[in-house]
């Protein structure tokens, strides 16, 4: 939605008044380092620049409002009463963000907030943690209290946020990447101790492809938290604190069940596979990066079953092009999106080969769009949106 027509829909929403202030969140995609944020793993996610956009204003009275361009009704919160799950659904993870920057003794003001978002929605991008974000960064901002809560603890809030108002039990990854990600980078992130690391990656002949399979996924459906326990009860078998201390010789050699044993060995080498990426990117060679990227899909598609049949056919179907050099589902599963890592001059070829192929086989085309390491989240000028 262009700036002009969101003002407008602002206007119509909530009446005339002063002009609000616009903060943006971006979308995430996550290279290589799937499902180890829980176990305490690495992930090198980008920011990338789909974003949401979030419009807001002070109220004079103690309720936020919250609406959104794209989808269907209304919240409003009471700040000085009990904030708890309702509808819409969306609103939740609002709503959450609201709770803990209370409980964190912010004298929040009341405000009108409209959310305008162009990542998909579903397919594994972060839409969520972009939403939580660019909340929390709005309603900071009405108070003039930018900066008064550190970028890790903000992650940490909007996760909570995520937790216990969207009932998803997601690692810190999205949030981390959605406040901290830079143009050009990916982020290496330790997901134990929530120490980062900014890896180069903009070498203007290479880009990613995001190819959305549109199954959509809801991680709250019971898949990402069975993954989750099966996870903590490998760990807790093998006397560990987390999988991301395990070996592959202590996993081959535990008394686990057949699918605890499968879920711990992609998670250990998926863990390695991402410190191997990281001295890829380094060192510019993307070859040994695109192999990391099968190795992982594969990982998650016959050890942790998160993938599925047209995530599969994606990366099947890029793995025959030229000038590719990887593809991998990204997020967590279930459905959403996969990535293509890919010679800039061969996109174009690529993507259209790709949705062809794909439209072969389901009837249906996949949207596929070309994305580079973004900035994350922070206010924008309102004529620079």
């Amino acid at each position: 939605m262009s700036l002009s027509a969101l003002m407008r829909q602002f206007e119509q929403a909530f009446g005339p008044g002063e002009a609000p202030r616009a903060i943006r969140a971006p979308g995430r995609v996550n290279l290589i380092g799937e499902h180890t944020d829980y176990n305490d793993g690495f992930v090198l996610p980008i920011a990338i620049d789909k974003q949401v956009i979030a419009l807001a204003r002070r109220r004079a009275d103690r309720t936020v409002r919250l609406r959104s361009a794209e989808l269907a009704g209304e919240a409003s919160v009471a700040l000085d009463g009990p904030i708890a799950k309702g509808e819409p659904k969306w609103a939740n993870y609002c709503r959450g963000v609201l709770a803990g920057l209370r409980e964190r003794g912010l004298e929040l003001t009341g405000a009108e907030l409209l959310f305008s978002s162009d990542i998909p929605l579903g397919g594994g991008l972060s839409s969520s943690a972009a939403l939580e974000v660019a909340t929390a960064l709005a309603m900071l901002g009405l108070v003039d209290a930018d900066g008064q809560i550190s970028p890790t603890e903000l992650a940490l809030l909007c996760q909570h946020a995520e937790h216990t108002f969207a009932g998803t039990p997601c690692g810190i990854m999205d949030q981390s990447i959605v406040i901290l990600g830079q143009a050009g980078r990916a982020l290496l992130l330790d997901c134990r101790d929530q120490s980062t690391r900014q890896v180069r990656f903009d070498d203007p002949d290479v880009v990613l492809l995001v190819a959305d399979t549109q199954v959509k996924h809801e991680l709250n459906d019971g898949g990402y938290a069975a993954r989750r326990a099966q996870c903590e009860s490998a760990a807790a078998k093998m006397g560990l604190r987390a999988l991301r201390d395990a070996s592959a010789d202590q996993v081959a050699a535990a008394e686990l069940t057949d699918v605890e044993r499968r879920r711990a060995r992609y998670v250990v080498g998926e863990n390695a596979r991402t410190m191997q990426a990281v001295q890829a990117l380094e060192a510019g060679d993307y070859t040994q990066f695109g192999q990391l990227m099968y190795a992982s899909h594969e990982g998650l598609r016959d050890d942790y079953e998160v993938s599925c049949e047209e995530l599969d056919a994606i990366v099947q179907l890029a793995r025959g092009q030229a000038g590719v050099f990887g593809a991998r589902m990204t997020g967590g599963g279930f459905g959403g999106c996969a990535i293509v890592l890919v010679r800039a001059g061969r996109a174009g070829a690529v993507s259209e080969a790709i949705a062809a192929g794909f439209e072969k086989l389901f009837a249906r085309r996949c949207p596929i769009f070309a994305t580079r390491a973004a900035p994350g989240a922070g206010p924008v000028e309102i004529a620079a949106i």
